[in-house]
């Protein structure tokens, strides 16, 4: 249902192209400096050879995120289209065009945004047709350099440290894409029998009526439009993807002071730009749930300095160690309770 060529039209004229200067670093040296730097902080050993970092425009990043979405969503519509009966050809049709035109203009509001991606296909099996790739998308980092006034070496060495400690936790920790995938598999069945319920028209309760207007405005629109069982799903989700990002937020700022004197300066900058959008941008991000990836970012982050000023690195190393000791969304605000559940003692942090 979805035409995936349209919403890749789309999404390429909402993005545009950028108009500032392309940054001039190569990114091989920079990922090598900070491959080796990210493993010796975190203590994850990569099982198998990161990536080689790739400068991509805005149309490329939006071609490569088309695909990765293909193989995600096009198993769950194809089926939910097999029980539309005689209507099935206009309701298609229609539908079709409507989730074109969102996921294009998705695409193409985040492809004017994203700096850098760890791109992994979430589902496992397709990591042999689709292998991880490390993706710097140069328009939009040149245009940070300006806008920050930056010193372009010092930005491009601080990002490629965050993207470069995501392609480290996926290749040091053997079990964290499974992990991620077996969740993502839980919400793509659990729509596939949501797709497949027979819809009942029916007047919400008053209590109901309640829980969506405190999740609107919260920004929280994913609650109101699944279930218990998905929430309880998504929950997890939410809090693994906070720690992989927090994690890797921790760890951009924890080795670069030495490569990046003007961090402090640069962090500001970043947490500014995540932060100050018009009022048609915030719109907009909060429907995309965007709100919700700047509060893994602080959430994430909190918890991983946290765990590192009470217990020292060795501690938050612990984090990977199994899909059980991963937090909960409660410990992530509560990281004292994240180290009493797994017993990982205080040690003294001075000279961290």
């Amino acid at each position: 249902m979805i035409d995936w060529i349209l919403a890749e039209r789309i999404a390429g004229m909402v993005a545009g192209t950028g108009d500032a200067q392309l940054p001039a670093v190569e990114l091989k040296p920079l990922a090598i400096e900070s491959g080796a730097r990210v493993t010796e902080y975190t203590g994850l050993r990569p099982v198998r050879p990161l990536p080689e970092p790739e400068g991509i425009s805005r149309r490329e990043w939006i071609h490569t995120n088309i695909g990765s979405m293909r193989v995600l969503l096009d198993p769950v519509v194809e089926r939910a289209g097999t029980n539309l009966g005689p209507l099935k050809p206009a309701v298609e049709m229609g539908v079709g065009l409507l989730l074109s035109g969102e996921v294009g203009l998705v695409l193409g509001y985040l492809a004017q945004r994203v700096l850098g991606q760890y791109e992994l296909v979430l589902l496992d099996e397709a990591v042999g047709d689709r292998p991880p790739r490390l993706l710097f998308v140069l328009p939009n980092l040149g245009q940070a350099v300006r806008t920050f006034g930056a010193n372009e070496r010092e930005f491009m060495t601080w990002v490629t440290l965050h993207e470069v400690t995501h392609a480290v936790q996926f290749a040091g920790v053997p079990w964290l894409h499974g992990h991620v995938a077996g969740l993502v598999r839980e919400l793509l069945a659990s729509a596939e029998v949501r797709l497949d319920a027979p819809r009942k028209l029916r007047v919400p309760s008053i209590a109901e009526l309640r829980r969506a207007g405190a999740a609107l405005r919260r920004g929280d629109l994913i609650s109101i439009v699944t279930t218990s069982t998905e929430r309880d799903t998504l929950d997890r989700v939410q809090a693994v993807m906070a720690v992989i990002e927090g994690h890797a937020e921790h760890v951009m700022d924890a080795v670069a002071p030495d490569l990046v004197p003007s961090l402090p300066k640069l962090r500001a900058s970043l947490d500014r730009r995540r932060r100050s959008q018009s009022g048609l941008s915030r719109l907009i991000a909060r429907l995309l749930g965007l709100d919700l990836k700047l509060r893994q970012y602080e959430q994430g982050k909190a918890f991983c300095d946290a765990v590192v000023a009470q217990a020292g690195v060795a501690a938050l190393q612990h984090v990977f160690s199994s899909p059980e000791a991963l937090p909960t969304l409660h410990e992530l605000g509560h990281p004292e309770a994240w180290l009493a559940r797994t017993a990982t003692p205080v040690s003294d942090p001075i000279g961290l």
